[in-house]
Formats: C-alpha cells, structure tokens, sequence
C-alpha cells in the first residue's frame, strides 16, 4: 500500500479510542480491525494479521518474560521476600516523600533492562507506597519514567548496542565508531537527562504534581484508594492476591536478594561476555533457583509451587493480550507505511538548523504512533544520522552528535506517551495500575519535558549552524 494520509488512520484510531473508552483492549481490537480494511483484506484478514505479528520470535520472546516475570513476582510474595523487604525498608521509609525516593533510585539503580525495571521497582514498591498512600499512578509514572529514560543514557545496555550498529550501517563506520557516537551523544540526550531529574524533582517535592496526577494523588491521600473507583489494574487478583508465608525457614537473602543478583548478574555477565543481554535466561534462572529454594525451605510443596506459578501467569494475562494487540496495530502500521508517510511530510523541510529539532519530533511521533522505540530507530536513523553528516561536510561532527540524541530521546519520549508501547503495559502491570490511568496521568509530565526539549533542541541547531 502507497503511504497516504490513511495510514496514519488505524495508529491514531487506537490512541484516541484508548483515551476515550479507557480501554486499550477494545480500543486495539477495533482498530486492527479498521486497519485490516483499510488494507483491503475484508474482516477475514483479521485472523492472518494476527498470525502474522505473533507467529515471531520478538512476541514469543518477549511473551515468556513476562510469563515468567508474573511467576517470579508470584514467588517472591509467597515466600514472604517482599513482606521481610518491606519490613527492613519500613526502617528508613517512614513517609510518603521517602517512598518516592526509594522508587527513584530503585529505577536508577536497575539500567541495565528496561523490561525488568519497571516490574521490579513496582513489585518491590507497592506494599510500601500503599502503606503511605501513593497512588498506584505516580508509582507506575515512577517506574516508566526511571526505566528507558536512564537505560538510553547507558552505554553497557543492549540499547547502547542497537543504537550503535544503526549508527554504523548510516554511514558514521564501524560498530564502535557507531558506540563512540552514542557515547558522545549522552550529554545531549536531553529528553533522557530531563525526565530522570523531572522524576527526582517530583518525588523530592521541589515541583509540586499537576494535572490528572494530582487529582490521583489528592484521592489517595484523602480516602486511601490507590486505584481510582473503576479502575482495572493490570496486574490481575490472582497474582496481587497471594498470601505470603509466615514460615519461620524464610530468609531475606534467600527468598530476595538471590532472585535479585541471579537476574541483575546473569544480564550483566551475558552482555559483558558476548555482548548481548541474556535477559530471558536470567528470569527463568531466577524463578528455578527461588523455586527450588523455596520447595526446601518447606515454604512450599511442589503441587503448592505448581499453583503459585499458575497465579503469576494468570495476573499478567491482561497486560499479555494487550502487547499481542499491540503487536497487531504494529504490523497493521508497518503494512499500511504509516512510518513512511509521516517521514515523508518532513523530508522537504530538514535543514541544518532545524534537523536536531525534526529528528526529534519525528521519532516522537512514530514512536507514539507505533507504540515502539527499536521500530523507530530503525526507520529515522538511517535517513537522518546522513542527512546530518552531508550537513557537516561529510564529517560526523556536532550537527550529527545532537541529531542522534535527539532521535534517541524522541523514540523514548513517543514511548512514555504510547498506550502502544510495550513498556508503557510493562509499567502499568509492575505499578498494578489501570493502564489508561497510567498513560493519562504520565502524559503531562511528559510533555512539560519535551517542550523544553524541543525549545534546546531548536536553540542547538541554529548553535550548531553556521
């Protein structure tokens, strides 16, 4: 299909539906379906575009994490891990500001996945900013915003890597020309550095909450609601709903800080040595080994593991068929060139002044179009990183640092403001909020931070300009 204005319709349909109805199931589900007749396939295409965007390995991969994620969480709140670190953190976390601090540098302090951050900070956190009555959104905004936000800025992260050898097939040279690019590229990553301080500003209290986050906070403070009337969390009862044991046999290094390094360890290890993330593998180890430990702590029988790990996969069913609808509206997208048309509307207008600001906007863009940061690196990268080399005489120089940064935090911005995006679910299900919640609350903060970083975006280019 020739890129037209229509191909910007199924993206749009799903985003406005989602704010609409609250619903990002029906919402997705209904614009897969406008899409699949926009392609001319009739109702009956609607089975092969699902077999199309899941029949991957990406889904598959990224399913089972989270399948093993929700089992992983299930035994840490059987084995009264998280009860015993709430019990030792309750030390130093006496007030809401604190817990807020906490779930910062948790966030922080976990660079090196943007998928096992936000569940981890918001499993970790949510007995303790339930006990101080922060709502279940300012924890999921916490969570989403410590998680691309601080890995983008990392360069031992399997971002810094994709990053890098997209830079390298533009046209900057070798992978680690393409890896000193992004190195040089961190301090103007201005989205990035913002958001992580934006986060620090909040929960410190030096800038008060505003717009539906305040609202959310003021209800949790007046009434104890951590959820809004109505609200369905992404994290299902089954998994929220698990009773920890009071053995006398749990331990806090055991049952919590084992899980804990075995995943942080694994990933850090596998990316050292073969250079990639095995991100998979360390959840799955983490879940045998807390399994096994458990089973001879005599926490837990088999049959009672087998029924924990049952839980887990039930509690995150919802935020499971959520990303299959995602990857449907992303499929639809790639097929119905909605990447391409928006490129298209602003190729004639890129100019050196300019291009630090366009390359941003435009990731932003598709990114909350398509729900996906990699998708977009992958589409603008390779059009603007030459365009800014040709600016600076053929040298990968200033224009070309700044034009990377900005796509780089564009794509995480669109991101942060997709009901779309994988890590958008993922922080929703970790802070076990109400997904529309999540994005409504999180979209102001959002876009305080790029209209500034649009204005020193614009400010670069004409700086970088002769």
């Amino acid at each position: 299909m020739e890129p037209s204005w229509t191909s910007l319709v199924p993206a749009l349909l799903a985003v406005v539906l989602a704010f609409v109805l609250r619903d990002a199931i029906v919402s997705l589900l209904l614009a897969c379906v406008v899409g699949v007749l926009l392609l001319g396939q009739g109702l009956q295409g609607f089975p092969g575009l699902v077999t199309r965007a899941l029949g991957n390995e990406d889904f598959v991969w990224l399913c089972t994490i989270e399948l093993c994620i929700g089992i992983l969480v299930a035994f840490l709140q059987r084995s009264g891990a998280i009860a015993l670190f709430r019990e030792r953190a309750s030390r130093i976390v006496t007030t809401h500001k604190r817990a807020g601090i906490m779930g910062w540098g948790l966030g922080l302090s976990v660079f090196f996945s943007d998928y096992f951050s936000p569940l981890f900070v918001g499993a970790v956190m949510r007995d303790l900013t339930d006990r101080f009555r922060m709502s279940r959104e300012k924890l999921s905004y916490i969570c989403d915003s410590t998680s691309a936000s601080v890995i983008v800025l990392v360069p031992i992260s399997a971002w810094a890597a994709y990053l890098s050898g997209l830079a390298a097939g533009a046209g900057v040279g070798s992978v680690e020309d393409g890896l000193d690019l992004f190195i040089r590229s961190v301090p103007l990553n201005l989205y990035g550095i913002l958001t992580v301080i934006m986060v620090g500003l909040i929960v410190f209290k030096v800038i008060p909450d505003f717009g539906p986050m305040r609202l959310a906070e003021e209800r949790t403070a007046r009434t104890g609601k951590v959820l809004r009337d109505g609200a369905i969390p992404m994290m299902g009862k089954e998994l929220t709903g698990i009773e920890a044991s009071d053995s006398p046999r749990r331990n806090i290094f055991w049952n919590f800080a084992l899980p804990v390094i075995l995943v942080i360890g694994t990933n850090v290890y596998t990316f050292i040595v073969y250079d990639r993330a095995s991100v998979l593998e360390a959840f799955m180890l983490a879940c045998g080994v807390l399994g096994v430990t458990m089973w001879i702590q005599r926490i837990d029988t088999i049959q009672g593991l087998v029924q924990t790990a049952l839980a887990g996969v039930k509690g995150v069913m919802g935020a499971v068929l959520i990303l299959a609808l995602a990857y449907c509206i992303n499929e639809v997208s790639a097929e119905i060139q909605t990447a391409a048309y928006v490129v298209s509307l602003t190729e004639g207008t890129m100019s050196p002044a300019l291009l630090p600001l366009l390359a941003f906007l435009i990731s932003a863009f598709v990114a909350f179009s398509t729900g996906t940061s990699f998708g977009t690196y992958a589409i603008v990268i390779p059009i603007v990183i030459p365009l800014a080399i040709q600016f600076g005489g053929g040298e990968v120089g200033p224009l070309a640092v700044a034009s990377f940064a900005a796509v780089a935090g564009g794509g995480v911005f669109g991101d942060h403001c997709s009901p779309l995006s994988d890590t958008t679910v993922l922080s929703s299900l970790g802070g076990a909020c109400d997904h529309m919640d999540h994005v409504r609350t999180q979209l102001p903060y959002a876009l305080s931070v790029a209209g500034v970083v649009s204005v020193l975006y614009l400010a670069v280019g004409f700086f970088m300009t002769p």
